[in-house]
């Protein structure tokens, strides 16, 4: 279900989808696709400049140096800018829903990316952005790269907002492995007693982990709605192409949901946490990314 039961929409739809055939190609693009060519390898930089004056401002706070939030900020949203004109051009380029693996990974980068920021005005999140930009680099760069024609007719509002709501969901949840993956490090180098380095720079452990809970609890709610609204709105959900993401994605919720009950209940924090929150971003990309790639880069079969 959720995000990783968009290919679901596929299989309830054939006859939106191009013949199926291997739809992953060199992008040529036509008359336009030198320009956003240009545009996503402009954002790819934008992206490269962002983190390394992220990682300058994290080195200069670790000794002690104090530097603006916003102009650390600014450089991120000016990637996400040409990012989401990238990503727009992808996804509705045909004048229709286009969801191809690289087009969706890209899509979800940004959202990342944007949620961070927007989280970064009111909150120490920013920080999440050294592994973030990274990221949304590679993809948006394999998006301008490759072209995935696996477009989608009309689907109706249910399924619109479903797709919306599962977006967000596996957005805000994979925000939080990243901010998971930077605790583990903070624990890793307090246990061993080194607390130099970019681990200064770092908020204290506990707000680190306040963080974290509170962006797993979001996406747990957003969890819950996406596999309610595909509950209604997609039909035949044990179908061949459907059945494991289904699983997969029950079991992604019920890991979440177990952490924040054992957060509540037991006070469950620091490595605990860390391990309950990787293996639950896991089962999610296992649930669509890990398939669609299998279906649509190894066996070359069109999963919507």
């Amino acid at each position: 279900m959720g995000l990783y039961r968009l290919t679901g929409v596929a299989a309830q739809c054939p006859s939106a989808l191009f013949p199926q055939r291997n739809p992953y190609s060199v992008s040529t693009g036509g008359s336009s696709g030198p320009i956003f060519g240009a545009i996503s390898l402009l954002a790819m930089l934008t992206y490269l400049v962002a983190t390394a004056l992220l990682g300058r401002r994290l080195m200069r706070a670790a000794q002690g140096v104090a530097v603006a939030k916003p102009r650390t900020l600014l450089p991120g949203a000016a990637a996400a800018l040409l990012h989401g004109i990238v990503s727009y051009h992808s996804l509705f380029g045909h004048g229709v829903l286009n969801l191809g693996f690289f087009n969706s990974l890209s899509l979800v980068a940004w959202i990342m990316v944007v949620l961070m920021l927007i989280a970064a005005l009111g909150r120490p999140v920013e920080s999440v952005g050294i592994l973030l930009y990274p990221l949304a680099a590679v993809t948006v760069t394999l998006d301008g790269l490759f072209r995935a024609p696996q477009v989608l007719g009309h689907v109706g509002w249910g399924l619109d907002a479903h797709i919306v709501i599962s977006l967000l969901a596996y957005s805000v949840l994979s925000v939080a492995s990243l901010q998971a993956i930077l605790l583990a490090v903070q624990h890793h180098h307090l246990r061993n007693k080194h607390p130099g380095g970019l681990v200064r720079a770092l908020p204290p452990l506990q707000i680190m982990e306040t963080l974290l809970f509170q962006m797993i609890a979001v996406g747990f709610v957003l969890l819950s709605l996406a596999l309610i609204t595909g509950l209604f709105f997609l039909h035949d959900i044990f179908n061949q192409h459907l059945v494991h993401k289904t699983v997969l994605s029950v079991i992604a919720w019920v890991v979440f949901a177990v952490l924040l009950w054992g957060r509540w209940r037991f006070g469950w924090r620091g490595p605990v946490a860390i391990r309950w929150t990787l293996g639950g971003i896991f089962s999610l990309m296992l649930a669509y990314f890990g398939t669609k790639f299998v279906l649509d880069l190894i066996l070359h079969q069109v999963a919507g």
